[in-house]
C-alpha cells in the first residue's frame, strides 16, 4: 500500500522560512551534480519504507538522467553503508528522522534501479521505528525541496 506525504501548506522548509529552500538548494548544488531547477525530487513512503526518486523533468535531457543515475548510485552504495553524510550536508544533521536511520542503516536495505528519466532508491526495513524515522525524513526533504520535491 502506497501512503502519499501530504505537505500542503509546508512550503517553506520544515524549519521555517523561504530562506531554509535557498539555503538547502544553495548546500545541494554542492552535493548533487545535476540541476535541481531541471529535476524533480519524490518520496513516497510505504508500509517497509518508501521509494525515492529523481526525475529530470525533461525525459530525453541525458545529461541530468546521467547524472541522477551516476548520484543516486553512489547514494546507495553510501546509504547501504550507513554514511548518511550527504543528506546531512544538504538538510542538515538535525533532520529529523536522520538520527535513527543512521544508527539503524544496518537494519534498512536500499536498492538502487535506473529509469528513463533518471533513478530510483527503494528503502525497506521491518523495524517500525525506522519505517516511522524514513516517513519523517522524507517530508522533511519535500519540504526542504520546495518546488523541487513532491
Amino acid at each position: 500500500m502506497l501512503v502519499a506525504v501530504s505537505v500542503v501548506g509546508v512550503s517553506s522548509g520544515w524549519f521555517g522560512g523561504d530562506d531554509r529552500q535557498d539555503v538547502v538548494a544553495a548546500r545541494g548544488a554542492r552535493v548533487m551534480p545535476f540541476d535541481l531547477e531541471a529535476t524533480t525530487h519524490r518520496f513516497v513512503p510505504n508500509a517497509q519504507g518508501g521509494l525515492q526518486s529523481v526525475v529530470a523533468d525533461v525525459p530525453s535531457d541525458r545529461e541530468q538522467v546521467a547524472l541522477i543515475q551516476q548520484h543516486l548510485q553512489e547514494e546507495a552504495a553510501a546509504l547501504q553503508r550507513g554514511d548518511f553524510g550527504d543528506p546531512a550536508q544538504i538538510h542538515g544533521a538535525d533532520m529529523p528522522g536522520l538520527a535513527a536511520l543512521q544508527a539503524g542503516a544496518g537494519r534498512i536495505d536500499v536498492e538502487y534501479r535506473p529509469r528513463d528519466d533518471g533513478a530510483e532508491l527503494t528503502y525497506t526495513t521491518d523495524d517500525p521505528v525506522l519505517v516511522a524515522a524514513l516517513r519523517d525524513w522524507f517530508a522533511a526533504q519535500i519540504s526542504d525541496h520546495g518546488q523541487h520535491a513532491e
